[in-house]
Order: structure tokens, then sequence, then C-alpha cells
């Protein structure tokens, strides 16, 4: 999670092995207020039943195709989130989410913590 105003890693959420974001989003213990708008991609399927402020592009299907109002508003939602994947790039500058973790697993989300510590001090 990042806060949009400041720029800064709120919190961290990692899994053993191949999770689904949305999966380490349920699981994990750390929530938004309800008066918290949420900006996600399309991982986070079904989170509108969990967070009623959720903004997310939709998909298209072969069946459906996307309007011109829908491709607008994936638009205007991928434009606000260019910050948080920034972001994400700034902490796989790191290698440590860039490439497979060969290290401890018990370490790597420690290490993830001081990441993410090390890019805030740097704010």
């Amino acid at each position: 999670m990042i806060d949009r105003k400041t720029g800064k890693i709120i919190c961290t959420k990692v899994g053993k092995g191949r999770r689904h974001d949305f999966h380490l989003y349920k699981n994990s213990k750390v929530h938004a207020c309800k008066e918290v708008e949420i900006i996600t991609d399309t991982g986070y399927q079904g989170l509108q039943k969990i967070h009623a402020k959720t903004r997310m592009p939709k998909k298209r299907s072969k069946k459906n195709p996307l309007t011109k109002q829908d491709k607008k508003d994936n638009r205007a939602i991928s434009s606000e989130r260019v910050f948080v994947e920034h972001v994400i790039r700034r902490i796989k500058v790191f290698k440590i989410m860039a490439q497979p973790y060969r290290n401890r697993r018990k370490r790597f989300a420690l290490r993830l913590n001081l990441i993410a510590s090390i890019y805030n001090f740097e704010l």
C-alpha cells in the first residue's frame, strides 16, 4: 500500500511462493478505512465487494468489447496509478523482487521492509 499524497510505502505483505495479489490482501490484517479510495489494477477483482470505494480498470472480453467511455475511464485510472508503478520500479532496483530470492525465506519480509524504509527515508 502506498500513500498517494506523500508517496511513502505504508505497508508490505509477502507470502510463500506465488500468491495472487487479492489473496494476499484478503489474508493480511491491514485493510483500508471505508472513507479511503483504493485505486488498483485488475489483479484485485472482487475488492469492490469488500471495499465500496474501489476504482479499477474494466477488462474486455471477446463478447463484450470496451466502449469509448470505458477506455477513457481506464486511461484515467492508469494515469493515476502510474505513480504506484514508479514506486514498485524503485523497489525492483534493489533486485529483491525483480529476480528469484535465493537467501533464507524467513528474512525476505524483513529485507523488503528495510528496503521500503530506505525508500521512505530517501523521500
